[in-house]
């Protein structure tokens, strides 16, 4: 089904469908962009998490056991 199909189709739905596929679009564009936006941070901060002393200083105790308290 092409757009022009798509949208004829939605014209034909009754208010409440047209305003519930509104709701499920605007959700979808709202995930999409925060999952670029963080995808695009992490990117840009990847070399400081990496490298920076102060970020990386708690990977020493990687090879430590962990053992919760009680």
């Amino acid at each position: 089904m092409d757009t022009k199909e798509l949208v004829q189709e939605i014209d034909q739905l009754s208010l409440d469908k047209k305003i519930f596929i509104m709701e499920k679009i605007l959700k979808s564009i709202r995930r999409e962009e925060v999952s670029s936006s963080m995808r695009k941070a992490a990117e840009e901060l990847r070399s400081d998490y990496l490298n920076d002393p102060e970020l990386t200083a708690f990977t020493a105790l990687d090879s430590e056991d962990f053992y919760e308290a009680k």
